[in-house]
């Protein structure tokens, strides 16, 4: 069973081992501004940030703001943590450029923040409505759901988006979409299925390490010590140099108690084929 302590998080964390995972569930680039009150209040440089909003929200105000001034508004509002200013901003921004979803997962991600949790969902749906299988909106509603107590719900829109993003052909966003679905199967307590999911996404993503990082992680909770290995050496093989230590799958090896990834055996079994024909692999 996995470990109470699980979360959607974790998993992220450790598939950075090997190549940047997507943005962490429900993260986004605007979370590299934000700031603690406490941890902005002692910035020797929050005076000259709150003048430069300050600048910029006259220039607002008079109608002479480019879109390069709005952007800049809005960083500086996170940074400042003035959230309910930036939502006031992102709003009609997020309406006039539909097409940069980006927007509305910001404003999205700033409504939870703020406690809104229906006003988060409605904006994760507008997405959804248009992109079904946008990972980072699929990210975000599921970790809403999991709030909530609605995992079953959460688990059944990744599923239908994952079939969306795998037949007839496979597209890239499937594998984000797919370690999605394993964690939130895992976070069910469906260890078998999930195992399942990460070896599909292992066939079909034949040169990513991050299926099999996930499927040894899962073994390691389970306390099978040679399924772990066995993942790891798998996941290895797909390193750009698999003749070389890979110092990070050492190091993780390390901290389960294994012993150092070597020359992997020519016996380790290979990948069984998925259950269900997905469709031919898209460029």
């Amino acid at each position: 069973m996995p470990s109470p302590n699980r979360s959607l998080s974790g998993l992220w964390s450790l598939l950075a081992v090997s190549l940047v995972g997507i943005l962490a569930l429900g993260g986004g680039w605007w979370l590299g501004h934000r700031q603690s009150a406490t941890q902005a209040s002692a910035d020797p440089k929050r005076t000259l940030l709150t003048k430069e909003a300050t600048r910029l929200r006259l220039r607002l105000d008079a109608d002479e703001a480019t879109p390069a001034d709005r952007q800049r508004l809005l960083e500086l509002l996170v940074a400042l943590d003035r959230k309910g200013e930036a939502i006031g901003l992102l709003e009609p921004m997020a309406d006039r450029e539909p097409e940069r979803w980006s927007l509305r997962l910001m404003l999205a991600e700033l409504r939870r923040d703020q406690g809104d949790r229906s006003g988060a969902e409605r904006e994760l749906r507008q997405i959804l409505n248009l992109r079904p299988t946008q990972v980072e909106g699929l990210q975000l509603l599921s970790l809403l759901n999991l709030e909530q107590g609605r995992g079953a719900a959460a688990e059944a829109r990744v599923k239908a988006a994952y079939g969306m993003a795998i037949r007839p052909d496979v597209r890239p966003e499937a594998l984000g979409i797919g370690l999605l679905l394993a964690e939130l199967q895992l976070k069910r307590n469906q260890a078998a299925t999930a195992a399942a999911t990460y070896l599909q996404l292992a066939n079909l993503f034949p040169q990513d390490q991050r299926p099999l990082l996930g499927l040894a992680m899962l073994r390691h909770e389970q306390g099978d010590t040679k399924g772990a290995q066995e993942a790891l050496a798998q996941a290895r093989l797909r390193s750009p140099d698999p003749d070389k230590p890979d110092p990070r799958l050492d190091k993780l090896a390390a901290s389960w108690g294994l012993e150092p990834l070597r020359s992997p055996s020519a016996a380790l079994p290979t990948l069984p084929a998925p259950a269900s024909g997905p469709g031919r692999r898209t460029p």
